[in-house]
């Protein structure tokens, strides 16, 4: 029969603050990423111009008339 290894060596890693402060750093380090792209993508949209639709389609009244267009 083998030699019994005692528990702490047997065990593959440690638990408890470094496996939690690692995943807390990343999870800190992506909202602070997540919030810089936010902050970029509002900038670019406030820089794009609006484009407003031609109103060519839609008859202008005159003194509560229509164009001649819309009678033919």
């Amino acid at each position: 029969m083998p030699d019994k290894i005692p528990p702490r060596k047997a065990r593959q890693g440690r638990k408890g603050l470094p496996v939690l402060l690692v995943l807390v750093v990343a999870l800190i380090l992506l909202m602070i990423g997540w919030w810089a792209v936010e902050i970029y993508g509002v900038a670019l949209d406030e820089q794009q111009p609006v484009e407003m639709p031609s109103s060519t389609e839609i008859p202008i009244e005159r003194s509560g008339q229509v164009e001649a267009d819309e009678e033919l």
